[in-house]
């Protein structure tokens, strides 16, 4: 039986999520007759599984057992087991402690990471057999069609992943695609989101839409003209707008990056092929793999079963603020190496794949590594510009920006070293995912955390569940 992995990586309470998450792999079982892994990699807690944890326990125990259904909810503790276990066996001969534990720190750094967490998934639904990933996030939700109907991206995604896209295409509304590449197999399908924008600065542009402009249009090239920029700010991070879905539309097609988002996302085969970049504290690095895909000449489906996109309230508190503009202001800085790795690959094309349409991974870990050689000019402007433009704000934007006086070279050295660890992450990649399935039964130990609450247990005289929870056990 196909088995696909659905998963949402989280650091925040969102019960409602996980809820729905549930829904959707109930529909993958039900209508596409896949076994589905349901990953909740739950780090809201920190390396102990705590209240937020055990109220995400609760939640997925409640939901409708599906016999092709098993839920696997992951704390921190239990994701570093099943990772330093992946990185001991991946280690090549000869490699030390210290150089696993390295390697360990890539797949679970210390601090929050978007890409790092993504590639969690992968190389746990590498390890459980899966031959798909499909990513969603906690601050979404789905939308329902005129008729009151929960349209899932799943939908999408399985009628088309892992086909050739000649095959594929008799399940989409319309075909542009080379013929050329007809034989390949569709190795993303990817939809947007409406509502709030993806990244959390909406402020600035109440506040002084200028402003707005002159940060944003920061992570375009520097030597891009006045008007690709003004595009480029225009269309950054809005999905789809705010109209909602009425009817189905898809296309088979190398899909747009500007397009798509991380949580509306499915991945097959490439994930097992490089990763993700593991920054730190830096948004928009999960979004390599997208770029990589199209400019490599493989297929996808871009859908409009958009997901509805929120921000949760912690954002606007004013620790929540500072995090949150601190990992924006080195989504700026990553913009200097991606840019430029965007650029090669769009000019290496062709040979980034090999005869059987894979990656290349050593080509692709080759060009990253050689970005880490850009002259750092353009980010101390990014810096000076940034700062410029948020005392032009005062307040709380002020405050952010005299705190990242004395970190501005910090900083400048963490980009670089960020695309350094991705190189070497790259590297390494082919090994962890072999290693993966040799210690999946590490995802099967139970854990204590999540045993059930005494109120959550079936009744012993065989009484329904007056909430109509199951008792259903994670993993």
């Amino acid at each position: 039986m196909r088995r696909i992995a659905l998963t949402l990586p989280t650091n925040r309470p969102c019960a409602p999520a996980l809820t729905a998450l549930g829904h959707e792999a109930a529909y993958a079982a039900d209508h596409f007759g896949v076994h589905v892994e349901l990953l909740v990699l739950d780090s809201s807690d920190g390396e102990r599984a705590g209240p937020v944890h055990a109220e995400h326990a609760r939640t997925l125990r409640a939901l409708p057992a599906q016999p092709r259904v098993t839920v696997r909810h992951l704390d921190e503790q239990r994701q570093r087991a099943f990772l330093a276990a992946v990185s001991e066996a991946a280690a090549p001969e000869g490699s030390t402690a210290t150089d696993t534990d390295a390697l360990l720190a890539l797949l679970l750094p210390a601090r929050l990471s978007y890409g790092a967490c993504t590639n969690r998934a992968f190389l746990i639904a590498a390890a459980l057999g899966c031959e798909s990933v499909h990513r969603r996030d906690s601050d979404s939700r789905y939308q329902q069609d005129p008729a009151g109907r929960t349209v899932f991206p799943v939908h999408h995604e399985l009628a088309a992943l892992g086909r050739p896209a000649s095959a594929a295409g008799e399940s989409v509304s319309k075909t542009v695609l080379a013929e050329e590449l007809a034989e390949r197999p569709v190795a993303l399908v990817g939809g947007s989101f409406i509502g709030e924008p993806s990244v959390d600065i909406e402020e600035i542009d109440r506040l002084d839409p200028e402003v707005y402009h002159e940060v944003v249009s920061l992570w375009a090239p520097m030597d891009w003209s006045a008007e690709r920029k003004s595009a480029l700010v225009e269309e950054s991070f809005r999905g789809a707008g705010k109209t909602p879905f009425v009817a189905d539309e898809s296309t088979l097609t190398l899909v747009d990056p500007m397009r798509v988002d991380m949580c509306n996302i499915a991945f097959h085969g490439v994930h097992e092929q490089v990763p993700l970049p593991p920054a730190t504290e830096t948004i928009g690095s999960d979004y390599f793999l997208l770029h990589l895909v199209r400019h490599a000449g493989l297929p996808g489906v871009l859908h409009n079963r958009d997901i509805v996109n929120f921000h949760t309230p912690e954002r606007r508190t004013d620790r929540g603020f500072a995090a949150y503009q601190l990992r924006f202001v080195k989504f700026l800085l990553s913009m200097l190496y991606l840019n430029h790795l965007y650029d090669r690959l769009a000019e290496d094309g062709p040979v980034l794949t090999d005869d059987a349409g894979r990656l290349r991974a050593s080509a692709v870990a080759d060009l990253v590594r050689h970005s880490t050689a850009l002259d750092r000019s353009e980010n101390r402007e990014r810096l000076a510009r940034v700062d410029a433009a948020y005392r032009r704000l005062g307040g709380r934007y002020e405050q952010f920006a005299d705190s990242l006086l004395p970190r501005r070279a910090a900083l400048l050295d963490e980009a670089r070293a960020d695309m350094a660890q991705f190189a070497e992450l790259i590297e390494h990649w082919g090994a962890l995912i072999h290693a993966a399935p040799g210690c999946a039964g590490l995802l099967d130990r139970p854990d204590p955390e999540d045993r059930p609450d005494p109120e959550d247990r079936p009744d012993p005289e065989g009484r329904p569940d007056p909430e109509g929870r199951t008792g259903q056990a994670d993993g």
